[in-house]
């Protein structure tokens, strides 16, 4: 497949870069500092320097592209709006190239804790980590209401490591048991497994090794 990955040069953006060229996928890095960052040398990855922002800019690196994966990053203080108002560009221009099928990274408060409410609305939850939580929420919003092929991974803490394959994985839901944290390589390795497997398509996904 031809994939594109925006947040190419963050922890889980460079494992996806790095693992989908090993797969024998073509890529495309999109970014900021896509030139800057140790990205991989291949003849099948192209290094595309672009703002998230920038509709023209994000259409024309996404046309021709089998899929899009996100894993984009930012600032945990709800000051950072690349989550929420990247992903909405991403799925604007996503519908005007043609392009049905995208995997994003969010976070697990937007998992269920009930049949009725996330787990971001319980009083137990982290106070720290709601102002990300909401962009997050807001990306999830935007998918949710597109009429994309779309599966939204909501990660626990997220380690920079490689991929070791045990994990486990729940739709709507935390997995279980749930260790509360997933490598970088391990989530890299489901988002690219799901491109294949499309077991989760419209969903969300609890993951944890």
């Amino acid at each position: 497949m031809k994939l594109i990955v925006f947040g190419a040069t963050g922890m889980v953006g460079k494992q996806l870069v790095k693992q989908a060229l090993f797969s024998g996928h073509t890529v495309k890095a999109y970014g900021r500092n896509v030139f800057t960052e140790d990205l991989p040398n291949n003849d099948n990855l192209e290094l595309v320097q672009g703002a998230l922002f920038d509709a023209g800019q994000v259409l024309k690196a996404i046309k021709g592209c089998d899929a899009v994966l996100s894993a984009l990053g930012g600032s945990f203080d709800g000051t950072d709006r690349t989550r929420s108002l990247g992903i909405k560009n991403i799925v604007e221009q996503m519908k005007k190239a043609g392009t049905q099928r995208i995997v994003a990274v969010g976070g697990m408060g937007l998992l269920n804790a009930d049949d009725e409410s996330l787990l971001i609305d319980q009083d137990s939850y982290p106070e720290q980590f709601i102002p990300v939580g909401r962009e997050h929420q807001k990306a999830y919003e935007y998918l949710k209401a597109s009429n994309l092929d779309w599966t939204f991974v909501c990660p626990p803490d997220i380690l920079n490591g490689e991929a070791t394959g045990e994990f486990i994985t729940n739709a709507d839901y935390p997995p279980i048991p749930n260790h509360y944290k997933i490598f970088a390589g391990d989530l890299a390795l489901f988002m690219l497994g799901e491109l294949q497997k499309n077991e989760y398509v419209k969903r969300r996904v609890g993951i944890s090794n």
